[in-house]
């Protein structure tokens, strides 16, 4: 994991605004929740109530770069390329 994913992890788990170069993690205390973002996109959503992490499926698919599967996968999303598709949890985004 490259470091700056590795800051992206700790803002997301000291609930704290951050941002270096192309991320940012933005903590909102009135729903309890942490917004990723690469390039100025949402790609994820951490809920602190749930302890659950929503990638952002629509920025997935419009972004499919390197960067943004590696922030992901760094998350601990499940995402990979296969013959030019996108898959997210093994099924494929369109």
């Amino acid at each position: 994991m490259r470091l700056i994913e590795e800051q992206m992890n700790k803002a997301i788990s000291d609930k704290s605004i951050w941002s270096k170069d192309n991320t940012e993690v933005t903590y909102y205390t009135s729903h309890n929740q942490s917004h990723i973002r690469l390039f100025g996109h949402h790609v994820a959503m951490y809920d602190h109530d749930h302890s659950k992490l929503i990638p952002n499926r629509r920025t997935l698919a419009a972004w499919p770069t390197r960067t943004t599967m590696s922030r992901l996968r760094a998350l601990g999303v499940d995402v990979c390329t296969r013959k030019g598709i996108v898959y997210l949890d093994d099924k494929a985004i369109h």
